[in-house]
């Protein structure tokens, strides 16, 4: 019998991608797309559905093979961005003299689109009093409310009050969500908020899933639907009822973990090319960066990638002054892409048409200006020129490539402009390409200053359909390195087939001691076993934040069920070519140093100490540390191993003591410990980590620096 497949499906703006994929090897075995039904009676749902349909009648596709499906949404992101969102209710519970945690309750109106205020309703409540829950929530509701949000002060230590009040706004038939459902730390009016964002889009994202679900259900596929979170996890499709906030950002969060989990990038700027923007985002040691996110220039407490979106993309329309002359005529590239715009891209047209075509100006939507370039064929169809074009003129797009286009058509069309303009068609190509990565600069320096990255250690990871139309170059003119992942086209649905469940538990705790970080720890653990991963694939990474007293435990692992994939095991001179890439050095200088488990490690020395980098047996680096402190050492020696690996790697400044942050490395497992500032919670989390491991077993020990 054949083995598992897992299926991922990517809801873009444009189009809905779904892709089945082998879980033994990773292959391809089935990929389609089809429109996003955005107009459509049942929303985003009936495109998935259609695609699925289409996926499931794929040569070798077999429903009953199927080990996991989860999907991407844009719902929740557009929803907020768009002003679609649901009338709120809070009901703000108190006790005796709650005068000051009510002004925390009463959340002001939240702008989203223009013109679209989300403004909420209050009624106060008893905590200890039923009947007054009861008047709450009747109130609201009859006033109009669609959903409820419940809310106390503390009420993620005592969350039982909340609860009465969902209880009652679901028994009359209504949808309720709470203050400790979105967070588990304080922050009253924090929580209230996002809370508050959380209700506004239950109806839609509830109707959604559950139209999903039951059609994956009747496809015969026995395994729960999963959603893609904004972190770059999975999370069953029951969630959504709890925390459809959660996906947020999901559909960067899907080309992310493509990134990670299909072209296994360690280190890097990973760039997301569609055809109307672009998604920036870092990737260190081998995980996204994330940041509080705010919704109408408020603070929320939902964690949420770095991403910077940019209007710049393989369908970017070229702007000229149509009056103008020279290189000066060119007035930009984008923000408007041919999509938007109704037209088709040169290089996809007939060269014999192109080269006819008449050269005219429109301005896209109502209030744009009309410098859009349009060349219209004899055959009445409308086309233009983008950076996909461009970079099919100058040599940029390889052979088999999805932005391939003909740059014969290509070099038409940009003779027509040129001709416009009195500039060259190879000229005005490299101007285009010049512009678009001009807009792309300062989000890519911004990236590497706000990260501390090492310019020389850089690399763009180009993805997503138009990745060939603007990365190659945009890598030549920073003087960065770049490569196209592999399947860059489908790399957001491959990221979804490939996502591992994952959840995050944060407390507020003061001087927390080493048994309530492992208390955290195993409750995030418990969570995502409870969601669906298999114990023996799941890690917990813990991170503590002193100055705001939050301890944060963020667990990820693979469904039970579905096998991990597999892949042929590469050379040793493979290995080392890896590991000097990574290194960014000669392979004569980079030498192996011993091994742990299933992983080699790879060092070179360097003035400041020592760069090393953990490969696989596929040859893939899984982590790479530039002035590391490295032990190698067994499960038996951990401790005194660990104490003096943390005395070598601290750093010293004016807060004082700055740990280094540990991974582990053993067997097939690697552990990243978190950033901890605390030597015993360190020892702690290793002991647990290890446990059950053999003694003998061999444990290498990487220690980053921090500033100090």
């Amino acid at each position: 019998m054949k083995g598992p497949l897992r299926v991922g499906i990517d809801v873009g703006g444009t189009f809905t991608d779904v892709v089945v994929v082998d879980a033994e090897n990773g292959s391809l075995v089935a990929r389609v797309k089809v429109p996003t039904t955005h107009d459509a009676e049942d929303g985003v749902a009936a495109g998935i559905v259609a695609g699925l349909a289409r996926a499931l009648a794929a040569p070798g596709v077999d429903a009953t093979r199927i080990a996991f499906i989860a999907h991407s949404t844009t719902q929740a992101t557009n929803a907020l961005l768009e002003g679609d969102v649901a009338r709120v209710g809070i009901v703000g519970l108190h006790g005796a003299f709650g005068w000051f945690a009510r002004a925390q309750m009463r959340v002001p109106p939240i702008a989203l689109a223009e013109n679209a205020t989300l403004a909420p309703s209050i009624a106060f409540a008893r905590a200890d009093d039923e009947m007054s829950i009861e008047r709450a929530v009747a109130a609201l509701l009859d006033g109009g409310a669609e959903a409820i949000v419940a809310t106390e002060a503390f009420g993620v230590d005592r969350p039982a009050a909340e609860t009465r009040v969902m209880t009652a706004t679901r028994a009359r038939g209504a949808l309720a969500t709470s203050g400790h459902d979105v967070a588990t730390t304080y922050g009253l009016r924090a929580r209230t908020r996002t809370a508050v964002l959380n209700a506004a889009i239950l109806p839609r994202m509830v109707r959604t899933s559950q139209m999903t679900a039951a059609a994956v259900a009747r496809a015969g596929i026995g395994v729960p639907l999963m959603i893609m979170r904004s972190d770059g996890g999975v999370m069953e499709v029951g969630e959504v009822a709890r925390r459809p906030i959660l996906t947020m950002l999901s559909g960067p969060a899907a080309g992310i973990a493509g990134a990670l989990l299909h072209e296994n990038v360690t280190d890097g700027i990973f760039v997301e090319v569609g055809g109307t923007s672009a998604d920036c985002s870092v990737i260190r040691r081998g995980a996204p960066q994330m940041q509080p996110a705010r919704v109408g220039g408020h603070r929320t407490m939902l964690r949420t990638l770095d991403v910077r979106t940019l209007a710049i993309a393989g369908g970017s329309i070229l702007r000229l002054d149509p009056a103008g002359h020279g290189a000066a005529a060119v007035r930009g590239v984008g923000p408007r892409s041919a999509h938007i715009a109704g037209l088709g891209y040169a290089c996809y047209a007939d060269e014999t048409d192109v080269a006819t075509a008449r050269v005219t100006f429109v301005a896209p939507k109502p209030g744009d200006a009309a410098d859009h370039l349009v060349l219209e064929l004899a055959s009445g169809a409308r086309v233009t020129l983008t950076p996909t074009c461009a970079a099919n003129l100058l040599g940029y797009v390889p052979h088999g490539d999805f932005a391939r286009g003909d740059a014969a058509s290509a070099r038409r069309g940009f003779e027509r402009a040129g001709e416009r303009i009195g500039v060259p068609a190879d000229a005005l190509a490299r101007l285009v390409l010049e512009r678009a990565a001009a807009t792309l600069r300062p989000a890519i320096d911004a990236l590497i200053a706000e990260y501390d990255l090492a310019r020389g250690d850089v690399e763009l990871v180009g993805g997503g359909g138009g990745a060939a139309a603007l990365v190659p170059f945009a890598a030549e003119a920073f003087g960065l390195r770049y490569r196209i992942a592999r399947d860059a086209a489908v790399i957001s649905p491959l990221g979804v087939a490939l996502a591992l469940v994952r959840d995050v538990i944060e407390r507020t705790i003061v001087a927390p001691t080493a048994a309530d970080v492992l208390a955290v720890r195993r409750e995030a653990l418990e969570r995502v076993v409870a969601a669906g991963a298999s114990p023996e694939s799941s890690v917990v990474t813990v991170e503590i934040d002193a100055r705001r007293n939050l301890v944060r435990a963020t667990a990820s692992g693979a469904t039970a069920g579905a096998n991990p994939r597999v892949a042929a095991a590469a050379t040793a001179a493979d290995r080392l070519a890896a590991a000097a890439r990574s290194l960014a050095a000669p392979a004569t200088s980079v030498a192996l140093a011993f091994r742990a488990g299933d992983f080699e490690m790879y060092e070179r020395a360097s003035p400041r100490g020592t760069d090393v980098c953990a490969v696989d047996a596929r040859g893939v680096v899984r982590v790479m540390l530039r002035h590391a402190v490295t032990r190698h050492t067994t499960v038996a020696r951990i401790e005194r191993a660990l104490e003096h690996a943390l005395e070598d790697a601290s750093s010293y400044g004016d807060v004082g003591r700055a740990l280094p942050e540990i991974t582990l490395v053993y067997g097939a497992r690697i552990a990243d410990l978190g950033t901890l500032a605390d030597a015993a919670h360190v020892l702690a989390l290793a002991e647990e980590e290890l446990r059950g491991v053999d003694d003998g077993a061999s444990v290498a020990i990487l220690a980053a620096r921090r500033a100090g």
